[in-house]
């Protein structure tokens, strides 16, 4: 594995959730933001995750795990915030972007990823679904560094996917590991139901 390191953005405020906290949701018998970095620190040797700095409950589920929580100050910005601090902790190594919220991502997902990576590490590997349809992960080579420091606002990556377009990868993911992200109570009960 080339040099790597995995961002889980995990500064956001969860707004949709009607008082509730997206990542703070079990999957299995853990919160979905320590399953996450688990399986992230079993694909990587460099993971860091985001947060807001007075976010008690979510440092907490990460207790013990070897992963670099980072305080984000100016996390209300939205996600872009996130980006930045992750691609500056980052240094000279390619990034991965792995969402917090999207519980059917697993071990064997990313490391096809990185697997892919490996192969073409110039290009940009984008996490599609079964039927191509692009989502994430997504892993940025180090000469990305720079275009992800200077992101603001709350879309994300998004601008430099769409510049970029010509050197992305597409790797298909099974079902829809790549798509399923859950904002809203509706969206985790429907998870469960189909789980069930």
């Amino acid at each position: 594995m080339r040099d790597l390191t995995i961002l889980i953005p995990a500064a956001g405020a969860s707004s949709r959730m009607r008082g509730g906290d997206k990542l703070l949701e079990l999957v299995g018998a853990m919160p979905m933001l320590r399953h996450q970095a688990l399986i992230a620190r079993d694909a990587c040797a460099r993971v860091i995750v985001t947060l807001r700095p007075d976010d008690g409950a979510r440092l907490a589920v990460l207790a013990g795990l070897d992963v670099t929580a980072l305080p984000v100050l100016d996390a209300a910005e939205g996600m872009a915030a996130s980006i930045r601090a992750g691609a500056a902790f980052a240094q000279a190594t390619a990034l991965m972007i792995l969402p917090a919220d999207m519980p059917d991502l697993t071990l064997q997902d990313l490391r096809d990823l990185i697997d892919a990576f490996d192969q073409i590490p110039n290009q940009i590997i984008r996490a599609t679904t079964i039927d191509f349809i692009p989502g994430h992960p997504v892993i940025f080579p180090a000469k990305c560094l720079p275009d992800l420091m200077a992101l603001k606002g709350d879309e994300g990556a998004r601008s430099i996917l769409a510049a970029q377009k010509h050197r992305i990868k597409l790797i298909a993911l099974p079902d829809h590991h790549a798509s399923t992200d859950l904002d809203t109570p509706e969206d985790w009960a429907a998870w469960r139901a189909i789980k069930r």
